[in-house]
């Protein structure tokens, strides 16, 4: 596929943060169209209200959390600690906390508002996080105490949760719901970076070895290393010896990552691809690294 030249933060923010706002326009003109939002959606369990109300605490939750004067309203007196897991929780139990809690912020009749909600929480985070750069830390202690992600991080991560629980949305609603390459590619390289490593499954990856070049079609590159409990991702890196090479095309890899497209099917499309000296190791990267 040849090498992939570095790329510019700023410009690759900046193309998130458009992106983003397309994207809630859509999902704002989505659940707009929906008569009923108590059907199932997507996701077992949820309704695609659930799924809505969902996405709009995840935009009071990162806007909140975006520094200095904000416009929109927040969440700043959270007790981030009492409200999910406690401080010795793991990611994946205090991400599922977090998830079980963010249903019922938006409920009863408030949800004849969710339109109107996610256009105010989702126009609050663009427009309070404008002009700050993109690595300026963004607290996030829902994944952990004290943590924190760079605002690229934060903004890939909004669009990632809009495209996904979109898509959610609109198979309950028997809609469609388009995902562009370039959306999922600024997903994979904002936002994936940062999350990988923190959703790896330590206990899985004890005693575990593995280096995976993942090629993007158009970009990014990625470097992902498993080593003894810990992974490291790297963007764009420098020429090293690797274990498995994956090649997909970035809407394939984001379904797949998120469990919304089967392994077996993204193969069979031709859409995702093993390569290099153990090829055979490359289903342990979603064994390893799991979408919460």
């Amino acid at each position: 596929m040849g090498a992939v030249t570095a790329f510019d933060p700023v410009a690759e923010h900046e193309r998130t943060r458009v992106a983003l706002e397309a994207a809630i326009g859509r999902l704002v003109e989505l659940v707009g169209a929906i008569g009923d939002l108590e059907v199932p959606s997507g996701v077992p369990v949820w309704s695609v209200g659930d799924v809505g109300a969902h996405l709009a605490a995840v935009y009071l939750a990162y806007g909140s959390a975006i520094p200095g004067e904000r416009s929109g309203a927040g969440a700043e007196g959270i007790d981030w600690d009492a409200v999910l897991a406690g401080p010795e929780g793991t990611f994946g139990e205090r991400i599922a906390a977090v998830n079980a809690l963010s249903i019922g912020l938006v409920a009863g009749p408030e949800r004849k508002r969710l339109g109107p909600i996610l256009a105010e929480r989702g126009a609050a985070f663009l427009r309070d996080s404008a002009g700050l750069a993109p690595d300026t830390p963004v607290p996030a202690p829902w994944y952990g105490p004290g943590r924190t992600v760079p605002l690229a991080a934060a903004t890939g991560l909004m669009l990632s949760e809009t495209l996904v629980h979109g898509l959610d949305m609109a198979r309950g609603a028997r809609r469609p719901w388009p995902l562009a390459a370039e959306e999922a590619s600024l997903v994979i390289g904002q936002a994936m970076v940062t999350m990988m490593p923190l959703a790896l499954d330590a206990e899985k990856a004890q005693g575990v070895r593995i280096a995976f070049d993942l090629a993007l079609k158009g970009g990014p590159r990625l470097a992902v290393v498993v080593e003894d409990g810990a992974a490291t991702v790297t963007r764009d890196p420098a020429p090293r010896p690797y274990d498995c090479r994956i090649t997909a095309a970035p809407t394939a890899f984001l379904l797949v990552s998120f469990g919304r497209m089967p392994l077996w099917k993204a193969i069979a499309r031709g859409r995702m691809r093993a390569g290099g000296r153990r090829p055979w190791l490359a289903p342990r990267l979603s064994e390893l690294i799991t979408a919460p």
